[in-house]
């Protein structure tokens, strides 16, 4: 991959290392140098020595999915600019979505964060700690195209088979509107579900959307019905009283914005800068 300019030079790359769950992610800057120390630079205590450990939940494109044998994606790019400033590389753990909500893998020691594209709602806030927020995420209605589907209200009274992430702001969000959708594991489950008919229309986030309908096929088959803003906002997550890693995070996020990594990274990732997506006010 091309490196960024800027303040750093970053190589953002993942190496898979096992088959199944753990995946490593190369960074530029180095271990512990072998001295077993679980603290890393400005105090920061990790939960294993020379890394920073990630729980995300794969694949969900384009915030962090497996390509050509290797973990990319938004937030595994933001991510590795924490780990530099730590002076340690990422790690990532493939992890199910429902223990985000619950902190579970933070609290049992097994991961230092999480980044897995996570809304930032008050009832997680129990649970967990959320850096500040890095990005602005509306839902979409994505529909067969001819389907005469042209909004959420068309799928409730055309009684239109609807379709959502388990787990999601969006599934809470229709099903708040009085819908029962068919829920899937994950993202490529809820396409897999529209692309075969199992359901006619879905509802996910729309950068998810964006990235799916820059392939040709799906660019042919389906279209966007609706957007819904629902006011959401993605955080990090990591166990309640992480102060020190929680500030970490948020002055890596925010060099980034100051020194234009983040809007670089977020055209490879998203697409066209939206400032409006890209600058959410802290949470």
């Amino acid at each position: 991959m091309k490196t960024l300019p800027g303040r750093r030079a970053r190589a953002l790359a993942a190496t898979t290392v096992t088959a199944g769950l753990v995946l490593l992610t190369a960074c530029t800057s180095s271990d512990d140098g072998g001295s077993g120390s679980k603290t890393a630079a400005g105090g920061v205590e990790v939960v294993k020595a020379g890394q920073l450990t990630t729980c995300t939940h794969l694949p969900y494109p384009p915030f962090q999915s497996e390509i050509d044998g290797k973990v990319q994606g938004f937030d595994v790019a933001l991510i590795d600019l924490v780990a530099e400033d730590l002076g340690v590389k990422q790690e990532i753990i493939d992890t199910p979505f429902e223990n985000f909500k619950t902190g579970a893998f933070l609290n049992s020691g097994e991961c230092d964060l999480a980044a897995a594209g996570m809304t930032i709602t008050e009832e997680r806030k129990k649970n967990v700690d959320f850096s500040d927020p890095y990005f602005n995420a509306t839902q979409a209605v994505l529909v067969d195209k001819g389907s005469g589907v042209a909004s959420l209200a068309d799928v409730k009274t055309k009684n239109v088979k609807l379709g959502a992430q388990a787990q999601t702001t969006g599934e809470d969000y229709v099903k708040g509107q009085g819908f029962d959708p068919v829920s899937f594991e994950s993202s490529d489950a809820v396409l897999n579900g529209l692309r075969t008919g199992q359901v006619k229309a879905v509802v996910i986030d729309y950068p998810v959307v964006q990235g799916w309908l820059k392939d040709k096929a799906n660019a042919d088959a389906f279209e966007v019905a609706a957007q819904i803003d629902t006011g959401e906002e993605y955080g990090f997550t990591v166990k309640k009283g992480n102060t020190a890693l929680r500030e970490a995070i948020d002055k890596a996020l925010a060099d980034a914005k100051a020194d234009g990594t983040y809007k670089k990274l977020y055209e490879r990732w998203i697409g066209p800068y939206d400032e409006s997506a890209a600058s959410p006010a802290a949470s």
